[in-house]
């Protein structure tokens, strides 16, 4: 298998769709000559040609109208928000036609959008490139929303965007886009069960933390730290947030009596206050030995100074004291 960056893998899995699918397109803002803001579609516009790599205008709700109205009536686009952050110029075609047309017309039009956008913090570029929206469309019924947090489950959960006939909001973190790791190229899925699946990334019995998107890989590096090492944690990824895969962390909850949950975005209305508030209303609650925590950025607007970032988004040292107090303190 080779090896590969996050950034690598996506590009891998957009090649496969444009290879496979004539109908399909690639449209946004310095997607073409540029190859992208993080480099994703570098080479795409040499190899497949501008009707098929469209550099637009700079306007998100012209790329992702054009989207819509291009799923609508047979073509396969994938769309790039540069930044996840500008999809707020872009709210109407999405929530109010791409995820609502397939039900207004009796179930005769499929919208089968994938919405791509590079989302989150750490890389200092403040308050209007560094956001986590990703809860705001699991409210919004008729869009999927989909969060890898490596080079494996990117390929294979934009594979399984790509077949599926829902418009999909398919948000990755900056900060995976340079992870590297062996890659199974696999072709396409026979269907996209594959969303709406978490996956429990490491097995343990005295508590499970639940993540996704790029705070997975904090996680993980934080339960190989020398103070847990006489704890037995279980981690699960999320990968897709709506649907989201609430029965795999009922089921890890009831074997080990405590949860916490870890995100980057605040924790108001958000994707964590969700799982706990399904794991408690379940029978789940009868096995849990101390209270939930939710572990979430600030309510903050995204500073640009690192130190202050880092107060902001949860860090290794924060997920290491937030599990020993759990444990220790029931």
């Amino acid at each position: 298998m080779p090896e590969m960056s996050t950034g690598q893998a996506i590009k891998k899995a957009l090649s496969l769709c444009l290879d496979n699918y004539e109908e399909t397109f690639l449209a946004g803002e310095d997607i073409g000559i540029y190859g992208g803001a993080f480099g994703v579609t570098d080479g795409l516009l040499e190899q497949y040609g501008e009707n098929r790599i469209k550099d637009t205008p700079i306007s998100e709700d012209v790329i992702a109208g054009l989207g819509v109205g291009a799923a609508i009536t047979g073509m396969r686009p994938i769309v790039e928000m540069q930044f996840s952050d500008f999809i707020v110029n872009a709210m109407d075609p999405i929530v109010n036609q791409a995820a609502k047309l397939h039900f207004m017309y009796g179930g005769s039009v499929d919208v089968p959008l994938i919405v791509r956008g590079a989302s989150g913090g750490g890389t200092g570029a403040a308050a209007q490139h560094s956001q986590s929206l990703e809860s705001w469309f699991c409210h919004v019924p008729g869009l999927k929303v989909v969060t890898p947090s490596g080079p494996q489950n990117a390929y294979d959960l934009l594979l399984a965007s790509f077949v599926d006939r829902n418009p999909i909001i398919f948000m990755e973190h900056k900060l995976i886009y340079k992870i590297k790791e062996e890659v199974e190229i696999n072709d396409f899925p026979k269907d996209s069960s594959l969303l709406g699946k978490g996956k429990v990334i490491s097995e343990g019995s005295d508590i499970t933390v639940v993540s996704y998107s790029n705070m997975i890989n904090t996680v993980k590096e934080a339960i190989k730290d020398k103070q847990l090492e006489k704890y037995s944690v279980e981690l699960i990824d999320l990968m897709t947030l709506s649907p989201l895969d609430v029965d795999l962390v009922i089921s890890s909850v009831n074997k080990t009596g405590r949860l916490l949950m870890c995100q980057e975005a605040s924790g108001d209305s958000s994707v964590g206050s969700t799982v706990i508030t399904r794991v408690v209303s379940s029978d789940a609650f009868k096995k849990i030995k101390t209270p939930p925590k939710l572990l979430s950025g600030l309510h903050s607007p995204m500073p640009s100074a690192k130190h202050l970032e880092n107060k902001v988004i949860p860090q290794k040292d924060d997920i290491i004291n937030s599990i020993i107090e759990i444990i220790e303190n029931e």
